[in-house]
């Protein structure tokens, strides 16, 4: 059945593994969805009786075959909306994150395979996520968190987290954005397309590289 409420669920936990292999807990889903742990646990529940998720008492949320390609579905949508707002409206990457979560509830399939098709089929939004074709699937290339990344290392920025769009602005103002080249200097710095720039706090968790 539909349900926006179920699919901001579904399309939470699968986010939360894109980039990184640790599963959700309850109150993390609780934090990041801004609800209280109880409410959290009733609809974890609820999921788990509609062979959505499987959760055990104090363990982690993992999305089911199912409750994978109906999270999928709904990141595709997410995803081809924020595209669509930046490359036809002239958004900018930090502004299209709410106006996806209210939009993608409410266009048709027919709409949404119409801006797939306009946009040339794009396999990743502006922050660098990938956007699950048709199907669910999705084509990443190995990836590493800034923070992670040792001293020296070279790659492109393949990703950046939308959560914050003051930290958006910011990178942008650095010049570090999807596509940019990044070498890892000491204390924080980065060398951006042979310029070196300050990072503002918060970016080494919020940018990733190619590995």
């Amino acid at each position: 059945m539909a349900s926006p409420a179920v699919d901001d669920y579904l399309k939470t936990i699968y986010q939360h593994t894109e980039w990184q292999d640790e599963r959700m807990t309850p109150s993390q889903l609780a934090t990041v969805l801004g609800l209280a742990p109880s409410s959290v646990t009733e609809m974890v529940q609820k999921l788990a009786a509609q062979g959505l998720v499987t959760h055990r008492p104090y363990g982690p949320v993992s999305l089911t075959d199912a409750g994978e390609r109906r999270a999928a579905a709904v990141v595709r949508r997410h995803r081809l909306i924020e595209t669509w707002l930046v490359q036809e409206f002239g958004y900018g990457w930090d502004e299209v994150h709410d106006e996806a979560e209210v939009l993608e509830h409410a266009l048709s399939d027919r709409l949404l395979e119409g801006i797939d098709a306009r946009l040339g089929r794009p396999r990743f939004d502006p922050h660098g996520d990938a956007i699950p074709d048709a199907d669910g699937d999705v084509h990443r290339e190995p990836f590493v968190l800034l923070r992670s990344a040792p001293t020296g290392h070279r790659g492109r920025v393949l990703r950046v987290s939308d959560r914050d769009p003051a930290l958006l602005r910011a990178l942008v103002d650095s010049g570090v954005d999807v596509g940019h080249a990044v070498e890892v200097l000491p204390e924080g710095a980065v060398r951006v397309d042979g310029r070196i720039a300050e990072l503002p706090e918060g970016a080494a968790d919020a940018v990733w590289l190619s590995a």
